[in-house]
């Protein structure tokens, strides 16, 4: 996580940023929306707040960063000699979309934007950009999805198909929670863009 300075403001005040999206970014967003079945909104939130403390997100932004900033135990070092990160960015069709952060989340993303040298907005299309490019990142973001939103009876039935596939395996190595959620991660990503068209 960033540090941060100040004392913690409650998290019941929320800033909006207004972040600009591409056609394809939206179609991204909305096959994850369906996957987890929540909307397009708090999933951009959830990937945001997720990306910004993310090391494997960061570290693909760092080589644009004119500001040097902290991340957990990491100090990225900044300069004003680094390409900017608008260099990169392609001119598409784009929508704004209206996200509601949290103070401390939203302090996260100033700060992102301080490293950047752009707007909280800007930092927030970058960061979605990025982390919905990192594969083995959205596969951790829907994994840890599915585990924190997942019905109990659903787990519970997860937990018991688990069981039956390993002692019904005729291999020595057995089937890991991963692979078998990834499984789960793939059909219904397959399903999902059957349903929307994509």
């Amino acid at each position: 996580m960033f540090k941060l300075l100040g004392r913690v403001v409650p998290n019941d005040k929320y800033r909006e940023v207004k972040p600009a999206v591409s056609l394809k970014m939206k179609e991204t967003l909305l096959r994850i929306s369906s996957i987890t079945h929540t909307s397009l909104n708090e999933v951009a939130i959830e990937i945001c707040e997720s990306g910004v403390v993310s090391k494997k997100v960061i570290d693909e932004m760092s080589p644009h960063f004119q500001h040097s900033i902290w991340l957990d135990q990491t100090l990225y070092r900044g300069s004003q000699t680094c390409p900017s990160i608008l260099n990169t960015m392609i001119a598409k069709p784009k929508g704004r979309i209206a996200l509601q952060f949290s103070e401390i989340s939203f302090e996260n993303i100033r700060k992102l934007s301080y490293a950047l040298e752009v707007t909280p907005s800007t930092a927030t299309e970058v960061l979605l950009d990025i982390s919905l490019k990192n594969g083995e990142f959205i596969n951790d973001y829907v994994r840890h999805f599915f585990n924190k939103h997942a019905h109990k009876k659903r787990v519970h039935e997860l937990k018991h198909t688990f069981k039956l596939t390993n002692a019904s395996s005729p291999y020595e190595e057995e089937l890991s929670k991963q692979v078998l959620l990834s499984y789960i991660f793939d059909e219904t990503a397959a399903g999902s863009e059957h349903n929307i068209g994509l």
